[in-house]
């Protein structure tokens, strides 16, 4: 069925709950208000009412490990700050402390750690599945299920299935993107091109760019999801887009004709000279500055990357000079050729033990009421590029969204018809360890071939697998 982005962002109209009261009042003043006599004495004693037991100012911290650093994660800081001065204003006696660490190294070094020690921070950048479920079959994560039916927003997100377990909800996506390509329409324009309407077109165009002694596509693949995320596309492509979630299973195999297809594609373009040379020592921020700077024309990329290309950003000269488009269909490929890799997996999760303290409990519902509501989805949608994860009214969206370049990305996705989650949504740690610090790697180094590489990453499935049966 056709997908829009009305079916992604939906058509409700988010209000923002009030958060119901949680200090320490107590309402009963069922004590006399008249004269009562003493049977010991002949003298009258009064009940007055109770009063209100004040509330606790005592000063206490809690921790924030967010995720957003870096020069191109400012605007999403900003937004973070907001919130978290709303939350302190109304919650007497907190202070926040923001805890800044890479994404790559809070889900797979510093939080698998500190759960396992059992001193999570209280509030944590979160990845939906599988990291959430793990944690909350563990329990590690607060519930938050009665806290969103409190504030009457349970039912306002897109998709919560990657923070859901057993029927409860245990974290809340902050936003959803999809990935495609990011191309400079100025250079593009200069040849007389077009975005690539067949996947015959797109790499004659690589050719021709690597010709003209420009670098076809960005690269960066010291952290392996960069890399993945267009080798991930390029698999699904000539594989189906469900083939991935068929690898826990055991339906699918990584070493399947077709996903192999996939690896050697990526390889050949390697090959070819397509990434600039050297991309294995590269950071995810230089990545970023080959497609800014004008050095490489094209850059595989999620669409929370249009934020770089907004007054004050890095990527400020090329506003109006940036353009997005899908991967084209590969001749054979399996399934639906337009599909996209979207997400919802990135967000916030709460330690349990903030479910035991009353004052940190009323710290998170504010921290939640504050964070998602409809003005601070939509700031994460005008500022910072990141699709709503709430439903929010259609011409509320039309209303807001306004610049060409997130205009163009809403056609990208309302021409795809369906969606596909990240590979590390879908395997085993174990596999997801293997495939983004072992084997891209690898076979970007010419240390391994797509053959090879299928059958080393089928090895580690069968035995994840099998540890789960």
């Amino acid at each position: 069925m056709r997908k829009s982005i009305t079916m992604l962002l939906s058509l409700m109209l988010v209000s923002s709950a009030l958060l119901t009261a949680c200090g320490g009042n107590n309402n009963n003043n069922a004590g006399n208000n008249g004269e009562a006599a003493s049977t010991n004495s002949g003298t009258a004693a009064t009940n007055a009412p109770a009063t209100e037991e004040p509330a606790n100012t005592e000063p206490f911290e809690m921790t924030i490990r967010h995720t957003q650093v870096g020069a191109d994660k400012q605007k999403r800081l900003a937004i973070l700050e907001d919130v978290v001065g709303k939350v302190q204003a109304e919650v007497p006696g907190l202070t926040f402390k923001l805890d800044g660490v890479d994404s790559d190294v809070n889900r797979k070094e510093k939080l698998r750690g500190e759960m396992a020690a059992g001193n999570p921070p209280e509030i944590f950048d979160l990845f939906g599945s599988p990291d959430s479920k793990i944690y909350a079959k563990e329990g590690k994560l607060l519930d938050l299920t009665p806290i969103l039916e409190e504030l009457g927003i349970k039912d306002k997100f897109s998709n919560l299935d990657p923070f859901t377990y057993e029927g409860k909800i245990y974290g809340l996506p902050i936003g959803g993107s999809g990935e495609g390509f990011f191309y400079n329409k100025e250079y593009y324009a200069s040849k007389g091109w077009k975005a690539p309407a067949t996947f015959a077109e797109l790499e004659q165009q690589l050719a021709d760019i690597k010709a003209d002694g420009k670098v076809p596509l960005a690269g960066a693949s010291k952290a392996g999801w960069v890399p993945l995320m267009l080798a991930n596309h390029l698999w699904s492509r000539y594989a189906g887009p469900d083939v991935t979630a068929k690898f826990a299973t055991g339906e699918a195999k990584w070493s399947d004709p077709n996903v192999v297809k996939g690896f050697a594609k990526y390889k050949e373009w390697v090959d070819k000279g397509y990434f600039k040379k050297g991309e294995l020592g590269f950071e995810y921020a230089e990545y970023t500055t080959q497609f800014t700077s004008g050095e490489a024309i094209l850059m595989y990329d999620g669409t929370w990357k249009s934020s770089v290309f907004k007054a004050g950003q890095s990527g400020e000269g090329l506003i109006g000079k940036v353009g997005f488009f899908n991967i084209p269909a590969v001749d054979g490929g399996a399934g639906d050729q337009t599909a996209l890799m979207r997400d919802v997996n990135n967000g916030y999760g709460f330690s349990a033990s903030a479910g035991e303290d009353e004052r940190q409990l009323a710290a998170v519902k504010s921290f939640i009421k504050n964070m998602y509501n409809e003005e601070m989805q939509l700031r994460g949608l005008v500022e910072d590029g990141v699709l709503p994860a709430m439903k929010l009214d259609q011409t509320v969206l039309d209303a807001n969204i306004t610049d060409d370049l997130m205009k163009e990305i809403v056609a990208v996705l309302n021409n795809s018809a369906s969606s596909f989650p990240a590979f590390d949504s879908l395997v085993q740690a174990d596999v997801t360890t293997e495939i983004s610090n072992i084997q891209i790697q690898k076979l970007i180094g010419g240390q391994t071939t797509p053959e090879k590489m299928g059958e080393e990453l089928q090895k580690i499935q069968e035995e994840a697998n099998a540890a789960v049966e």
